[in-house]
């Protein structure tokens, strides 16, 4: 027992000296952008009690409104400002949601479906006169899109779902059984101890700064991982501004009974729906948004070519092709 604990006392000495070691290795400055609740220069709109990064670009005169929903839960819009160009014919608005990207944050008690569902009613509201407005989600924030059709569908004109991860708790079940393969593999593990040892270098602007840090450099590695077919093989570089860890993590511990409410209602909408996938994922890809499609009565899957996960980023000419056709409305569609 003694040499055991010899033994054990000299793997824990070594760990602690190479904790050491990192940590004075990886001294430095890592800054975090700050938040509309500090930046009084950063554009934002005061939606259902809470300050929200937003851009607004308009379009013509009495341009149809179309509401960008970003990815995450806990991410931004900037990876999807190409969708500005879309600002010829509709009026654009992009927001970063509750707790994520450079809006305000907020306690786990207001990151629930229902307060996302809350604040995009809300948001609703507030950039129109009472018309229905296109819907245009990626990730996280189209499955977002999915639980607001089925809970006021006439609100909603159609919708371009990118890529949803998973519409029910089976589906996440088998998100996360798979996700595990490159949380657990070698490519993300180094990455990820490496940037754990630099988040305690991080020291504001704020409480939330650190952990956002954190996480949001776990989910570049998780997402840049070699084998992970979020990119189509030349590493992801989907740009983000801050990631709001803890609305991550709000989601990912919630009950089954609320992520099968996403796709509850589907069925409800009767609008068209266009579903978007990129070639190179073949994990999230064409195959599971087919049987997406599946669930809605006007419902349609386009391929992009050169594109993974991030497809606007990706290949933002192919998307922006196709998701101009979509949202014409039948007598604007040029005759062949």
């Amino acid at each position: 027992m003694r040499r055991v604990a010899t033994w054990a006392g000299g793997l824990i000495a070594v760990a602690a000296l190479s904790i050491l070691a990192l940590f004075m290795a990886t001294r430095g400055d890592y800054p975090v952008p700050v938040l509309v609740t500090d930046d009084p220069s950063l554009p934002f709109l005061k939606i259902a009690g809470h300050r929200l990064h937003a851009r607004v670009v308009d379009g013509p005169p009495g341009a149809a409104t179309v509401l960008v929903l970003h990815g995450g839960p806990g991410g931004d819009f900037r990876s999807l400002q190409a969708l500005a160009a879309l600002s010829d014919t509709h009026r654009v608005v992009f927001y970063d949601q509750r707790g994520a990207g450079l809006s305000q944050r907020v306690p786990p008690s207001a990151l629930t479906l229902e307060g996302h569902l809350t604040e995009l009613g809300a948001m609703i509201d507030h950039v129109t006169q009472g018309e229905r407005v296109s819907l245009i989600g990626h990730s996280w924030g189209a499955m977002l899109a999915v639980a607001y059709l089925g809970q006021d569908p006439d609100r909603i004109d159609r919708a371009v779902l990118i890529e949803p991860g998973f519409l029910d708790a089976a589906g996440r079940d088998l998100w996360q059984g798979e996700s595990r393969r490159y949380l657990s593999a070698p490519a993300f593990l180094g990455p990820a101890i490496v940037s754990s040892v630099r988040a305690m270098h991080v020291d504001g602007p704020d409480a939330a700064a650190r952990q956002d840090f954190l996480i949001g450099r776990m989910v570049h590695h998780f997402a840049n991982h070699p084998d992970n077919p979020y990119h189509c093989g030349k590493g992801y570089g989907a740009p983000s501004w801050r990631f709001g860890a803890l609305s991550s993590e709000t989601l990912s511990d919630a009950p089954a009974s609320e992520i099968d409410r996403i796709a509850m209602g589907a069925a409800a909408f009767d609008g068209p729906v266009l579903l978007m996938a990129g070639a190179c994922n073949d994990w999230i890809g064409a195959p599971l948004q087919a049987r997406h499609a599946s669930r809605f009565a006007d419902a349609r899957l386009e391929v992009l070519p050169d594109a993974g996960h991030d497809v606007i980023w990706d290949n933002p000419e192919a998307a922006l092709s196709v998701i101009r056709t979509f949202l014409a409305k039948p007598s604007e569609v040029p005759e062949e």
